[in-house]
């Protein structure tokens, strides 16, 4: 009895087994004369037929277009036939258990992309305006679907992992702020860098971020997201890398300045990618968590700075040609956050709406099922299954053929490279077109208005605790006049000292140095020096006669309007010498105020983080602006350093409540074939202002303190009455 039982079993599985492969070739045969039938369709939609030709083709059925999931009757033939090979289970009575894939569904508007008939117009002769509306209507169509899809992802651990994966390369972008400011005072004495390069070694990074913020902006809206971000992070990390080695300042700085092209685009492509992934009620606050990876940045370079820079003995020389100091140990660590977000980076999928603006629905269908799947399976539900079966794709703008297979590879590559561009330029004359241009100027003001004062003010606080110091060092300044020396050895510290109208006569300055060091008017006969190294030292209108310089740093710039009378200079030392001891209590406050300022901006991301969909945008922004312009007049009553590092953690703490507010409001203003591209365009803008910003500012260290107070305080007043003119976004879905 048992045994029949067994062979009856077998004999109904085996039965099933057949069926099922019976209705499977069937499919496979419906499924490839709807290919057949499509093919012949989109080519005779594209030559001229006669009318009878086009009744004989619509009486075979070509233009019923019914052949997707979304036409019941090929729907059922589809989950008869197709569903044996696109399953990733089976119980022991073949049955599709629930959460289970069951195939990639069609797009809702291949339908009717596909859709002919009689009197239907080939597509490359349909009106551009009606084109351009029926494309609108699809991306209106899909910014309401796409929300739903996003509430029944739900938000979780893809969220998560992309949230820090994203935070790296805004992390990146923070510490190629800080880098050239705190490598600037050692790498100019290890260039004998002059006045005017050490000012173009501090603004080069944020030239080269206005290019990239443009450059990489207007790409992502076209080549992808994702793909754009990998490829400037690796422009950055490969020429950070090169920074650190690179001997000459113009190499030098053109590697910073390429690290820039290749940073600028992490803050307008991280944010437009990130928003994509979230749903309307989550897209304020996460964003505004997603900043406080730019404010992990600056601890990061400031304690790394601390850490490295200070020690002389973290470098090696290879003879008196190459050297390589700590600060450029320093320039490679800062490189890390770049090279781990591009390896974190390569694990994550492409933004699922940029597919579908795309036309691309099975991309983006199958990455919305991986978010989905992931926040389930992290919730302890596995069994729930995504339900969205069909998604709107945007019907896609005809470009001009890139060239046929027997076209010549450069002439392919030239069509490429002008159809893209075109496409860029069209974009970009998109944003100030009459629907987005009023939008365009007010966020174009706002952003300049809060840059020129943010960035101006950062960097006029250390220049002006500098100053003070300078002053407070001065104060303890030496004067020595008329002096008369002879038969004298040095071989001690001279420091900070003013000696003029002095005489020396067969004097000795063996193995010492010379720190802030003058000497006006004096004589210097018979003298020999030997293994100086000097710092700030200069001898102005003197004369040596018949004296011998051997091992020393003291090139030709240190003797300005001075005479050599039979004067001999033996091996003079390659390079200006860095010797950090003497400036270790300098650098150590350098790197503690930024180090300070950077951390205060946690309360302010807090609170923003928590408020931002509970006020709103435009409150946060508007309000902090006020409050930021406020607290700029308390700088008047900054006289001390430690006064100076208070305000500069209040100015900080406030104000980045309003550069949170000003980031999601510019994602949520444009629409997502747009939005990159806007984005940086502002945040180039951005970069522009901060160049002004900081020239002007530092123009008036030691001059006057109320003129950059009062050009960022009106400059905040007037961002925070222009933002009140724009549209709220909280609540509105993505567009």
């Amino acid at each position: 009895m048992e045994d029949g039982y067994q062979n009856r079993t077998a004999f109904i599985k085996g039965a099933k087994d057949i069926a099922k492969e019976v209705k499977r070739q069937a499919s496979k045969k419906v499924a490839r004369s709807v290919d057949r039938v499509n093919d012949e369709y989109s080519r005779r939609s594209y030559s001229r037929f006669e009318e009878d030709d086009d009744d004989d083709y619509t009486a075979q059925g070509g233009g019923g277009g019914g052949y997707y999931r979304g036409d019941s009757q090929a729907a059922d033939d589809d989950d008869e036939g197709g569903r044996s090979d696109s399953t990733e289970g089976h119980d022991e009575d073949d049955e599709i258990y629930e959460g289970e894939y069951q195939g990639i569904p069609r797009a809702e508007s291949d339908k009717g992309n596909l859709a002919g008939g009689p009197g239907s117009v080939p597509q490359p002769f349909r009106d551009v305006a009606a084109s351009e509306a029926e494309r609108r209507k699809d991306q209106e169509e899909l910014a309401q679907q796409y929300e739903s899809i996003l509430q029944e992802c739900g938000h979780g651990k893809f969220q998560w992992t992309l949230y820090f994966v994203l935070g790296l390369a805004l992390m990146a972008d923070g510490v190629e702020i800080f880098v050239v400011g705190f490598v600037l005072p050692s790498a100019e004495r290890d260039m004998c860098l002059s006045e005017p390069n050490k000012s173009m070694l501090g603004l080069i990074v944020y030239f080269g971020m206005m290019v990239g913020a443009f450059l990489w902006g207007a790409m992502a809206d076209r080549i992808g997201r994702r793909q754009s971000l990998l490829i400037s992070l690796s422009i950055n990390s490969i020429f950070s890398f090169f920074s650190s080695f690179v001997q000459g300042y113009s190499t030098f700085l053109f590697c910073r300045l390429l690290s820039g092209v290749g940073i600028g685009g992490s803050i307008p492509i991280v944010f437009s990618y990130y928003s994509e992934f979230l749903s309307q009620e989550k897209r304020g606050e996460h964003l505004s968590w997603l900043c406080m990876f730019w404010m992990i940045g600056g601890i990061y370079a400031s304690a790394m700075a601390w850490a490295i820079i200070p020690h002389y003995g973290w470098s090696f020389q290879m003879g008196s040609a190459y050297q390589f100091h700590s600060w450029r140990v320093f320039v490679l660590v800062c490189a890390f956050p770049s090279v781990a977000a591009i390896a974190a980076l390569n694990a994550m999928p492409e933004s699922p709406r940029f597919y579908l603006e795309n036309g691309k629905h099975d991309e983006g269908w199958m990455i919305l099922k991986q978010v989905h799947d992931t926040n389930m399976r992290a919730k302890g539900h596995p069994e729930k299954v995504f339900t969205v079966t069909t998604i709107k794709t945007v019907k896609q703008v005809d470009e001009l053929a890139e060239g046929g297979t027997d076209t010549p590879v450069w002439q392919r590559y030239r069509l490429k490279i002008m159809s893209l561009s075109r496409q860029i330029r069209n974009n970009i004359l998109a944003c100030f077109s009459p629907e987005y241009k009023r939008t365009t100027f007010m966020l174009m003001a706002v952003w300049f208005s809060m840059s020129f004062s943010y960035y101006g003010l950062t960097v006029w606080f250390p220049d002006m605790i500098k100053y003070i110091q300078k002053q407070e060092y001065e104060s303890r300044t030496k004067t020595f006049s008329k002096e008369r020396v002879e038969h004298v050895t040095f071989n001690f510290t001279l420091e900070n000292q003013v000696h003029r109208q002095g005489y020396y006569f067969n004097d000795k300055f063996l193995n010492l140095k010379m720190k802030s060091m003058v000497f006006e008017d004096s004589v210097f006969e018979e003298c020999y020096f030997e293994d100086i190294t000097s710092t700030h030292t200069v001898f102005r209108n003197c004369t040596f006669i018949a004296s011998l310089f051997y091992n020393t740093d003291l090139f030709k710039y240190r003797f300005v309007d001075s005479k050599l009378v039979n004067s001999t200079f033996l091996h003079n030392k390659e390079g200006c010498m860095l010797d950090f001891s003497d400036d270790f209590n300098n650098a150590y406050m350098i790197y503690f105020v930024n180090f300070l300022g950077t951390l205060a901006v946690l309360p302010g991301n807090i609170v923003s983080a928590l408020l931002m969909d509970k006020i709103g945008r435009l409150r946060m922004l508007a309000g902090s602006s006020v409050i930021s312009c406020i607290s700029c007049f308390f700088l008047m009553f900054g006289n001390s350093e430690s006064g100076m590092i208070a305000l500069l953690c209040l100015f900080g703490g406030i104000s980045i409540a309003s550069w949170n507010a000003l980031d999601v409001i510019t994602v949520e203003l444009y629409p997502s074939d747009k939005r990159t591209t806007a984005f940086g365009f502002l945040n180039a803008l951005c970069k522009l202002a901060a160049v002004l910003g900081i020239s002007i500012f530092q123009s008036f260290v030691g001059i006057t303190k109320a003129v950059p107070i009062l050009f960022a305080a009106a400059a905040l007043a007037a961002g925070s009455f222009l933002a009140t003119k724009l549209p709220e976004t909280r609540g509105q879905v993505l567009q």
